[in-house]
Formats: structure tokens, sequence, C-alpha cells
């Protein structure tokens, strides 16, 4: 029969969709700078190595997956944990050389991704790149029971199958909700004996820059769903209780998606305007830095401007600061009456000005 996703393109999924074509026309007009484009690519890859690891039981801080991904020593650190934060990055990269050859997609890629995710983990048990000979379950963290069985082992490649014929022949489908029938089935076959959900994830990524929606490399699907695990783990569930109608997950994956692209033409957004800005009253470099700061926190203490800066002179850039109130870019205030500590808050003659930027 094949696979047949089952599910209805709601208000919620129309509204959703409309905000992610928004911020992918916004994305393929602006015009960002060549290093922000850079540096936030980077971001993008450290957010989802991060968190995709950390939905599946990572304890890494974000500051030390920072650390691992620019090849130091944390020694602090989990060796299991730190290997599969980098085993992300080697299989993020070897989708992105994937992508370049215009090539369908197979079982054996599928197969290639899991194997670069675990391979080199909790001693192997994982059978890199290997289907599942033997039955698996999803329990609940908490209580140890099961809450879904998977197919048995039998029929997985079966339905591994059938999900790349799916995956290559559908026209008709938007490619967003593609890629979220794509995550949500790999998930619901688990084929592999363990990392399935970042499997899920990065096929799911490859779905969508392969339809042409890469939004330039800038957003992380994973960093939503951690942010509420439950909600993630029931839009999942809500299919199966719902006789496999996809609709609920669907509402969730569009959602997740439209929120961390509206994020992501936010900041770019503020990109320009501080391009705007620094041309227009002539800013240093350091000053475009603190008031860029300024731009995506609300505020600015010369102690931030100290962390941004750390090779300046404290005496340099209390100047700058100063220049910034001058040009009216910056308002000076006091944290508190018995405090001697300022802030540096966006000036209400800026405030009113950004919408005409």
């Amino acid at each position: 029969m094949g696979l047949r996703p089952r599910f209805t393109t709601s208000h919620a999924i129309t509204a959703a969709l409309t905000k992610i074509e928004r911020a992918r026309g916004f994305l393929e007009a602006a015009k960002l700078s060549e290093e922000w484009l850079r540096r936030m690519g980077e971001r993008a890859l450290l957010l989802e190595a991060h968190h995709t690891t950390h939905i599946e039981g990572s304890h890494l801080t974000l500051e030390q997956s920072e650390r691992l991904l620019a090849g130091k020593s944390v020694p602090e650190a989990d060796p299991e944990d730190a290997r599969e934060l980098l085993n992300y990055r080697t299989a993020f990269e070897f989708v992105s050389a994937w992508l370049g050859e215009v090539a369908p997609i197979t079982e054996a890629l599928v197969r290639e991704i899991h194997r670069n995710l675990v391979t080199g983990v909790r001693g192997g048990a994982a059978a890199p790149g290997e289907y599942r000979r033997v039955q698996n379950y999803v329990v609940n963290a908490t209580t140890g029971k099961p809450v879904y069985t998977p197919p048995p082992p039998l029929d997985v490649p079966i339905q591994m199958r059938e999900l790349v014929e799916w995956l290559n022949t559908e026209r008709e489908v938007h490619p967003v909700l593609v890629s979220g029938v794509a995550q949500f089935q790999l998930v619901h076959v688990h084929p592999f004996l363990d990392g399935n959900g970042r499997t899920s994830r990065l096929l799911s990524t490859l779905c969508l820059y392969r339809a042409g929606y890469d939004f330039k490399r800038l957003f992380t699907l994973s960093e939503f769903y951690d942010r509420d695990r439950p909600a993630f783990y029931r839009a999942i569930q809500s299919v199966r209780e719902r006789d496999m109608n996809l609709t609920g997950w669907l509402e969730f994956f569009t959602n997740g998606l439209a929120t961390q692209l509206t994020e992501v033409q936010q900041r770019g957004e503020r990109i320009i305007r501080l391009d705007v800005l620094s041309r227009r009253h002539k800013l240093s470099e350091r000053q475009s830095a603190a008031l860029g700061h300024a731009l995506e926190h609300g505020k600015l203490t010369l102690q931030d401007y100290v962390s941004l800066q750390p090779e300046a002179n404290r005496r340099t850039l209390q100047r700058d600061l100063r220049a910034l109130v001058e040009k009216q870019l910056l308002e000076e205030r006091s944290t508190s009456p018995t405090d001697p500590t300022k802030e540096y808050l966006l000036s209400d003659a800026l405030r009113k000005a950004q919408g005409k930027l």
C-alpha cells in the first residue's frame, strides 16, 4: 500500500506556513553581510548540536558544547556526551556534502546519517547504521514504563522503504509538511536501537534543505523542542492517540519552525538597522558591537561591553559609551539609588526611529 500520511491542513498549519514563507522571503531578499551569516550559521549549528543531544539525555551545558565544537578541552564533560555532540557535527557535514550531489533520499543515506551520529558512543551498542533485529520500546523517562511499542523488526525494512519512496515521489504536499512527516515517521518506525530521535531531526532538516527551504542554514529545530520537551513528546504521541492522524503533530512542527524563523528574521532586521545606524552616525566597530548588543538585549552595561571587547582599555570603552549617549542612541540609567552601576538603554529617540529605518 505504501506510506499514506493522513492530516488536515488546519488554520494553525496555514498560519504557520505563512510565517515561514514570510521569513524565507526576507532571508532571500535581505542584504546581510557574509560575516554575519557565517557567525549566525556557526551559532545555529552549535544550538542544534547542543539541543538535539540534550533532548536525548546529554548533560553538557551550552558553554561546554561551544568549547567542544571550538576544539577546546572540556575535561569535566562526560566523554560519551562529548562524543555525541561532535558526532552531530560530523553527521551534519555528511548531509551538507550529500546535498551537493542532487541525489534521491535512500535507506542507505538514512543509515549513514545514523552511523555518523552514534559511532563510538555507548560502546557501539546502537549498532551504527544497522536496522534493529530485536523488538524495542519507547519508555517514560520518569516511570520507566513503555509508552509506545514500535513495529516488529521484520517490518522495519518494509516501512523504511515506504518512507523513502514517499519522500522521493511526493509532489503535492508542502515541503515543510513533508519534512514534518519524515521526522514523525522515522521516530514511529524506530528503526535503530538508539539514536532515532537525532536521526529523525537531521533527516527532517535534510528534507527542508533539499526542497530549497534551508533559510541560509540559520535555524535550529531542536532548540524549540528542548524548551518544552513534554509538549514535544505529547505532539508525537497525539498521532497514535488519533488513529495515526498527523494534524496535531504538524501543527506543533510548523509552529516550532515558524517560531524559530521569526526569531532569525528579527535578528536579521536588527543587524540591518544596526548597519544603517552605524553608517549614519559613523560608529567604530567597537561602538557598533555595543549598540548591537543593546538592540538585541534592550540594554548594555559596562561589564557587558568589557566582555564584548576584552582587549580594549576600560577607559576607552567608557568613552565609547559616552559617545553613544551624546549621539542620542543610548541613555544612561543607574540600576538603583544605592548602586553606582549604570545601564545603557536604547534612547527614546532611537526606539521611535526604529520603525522608520
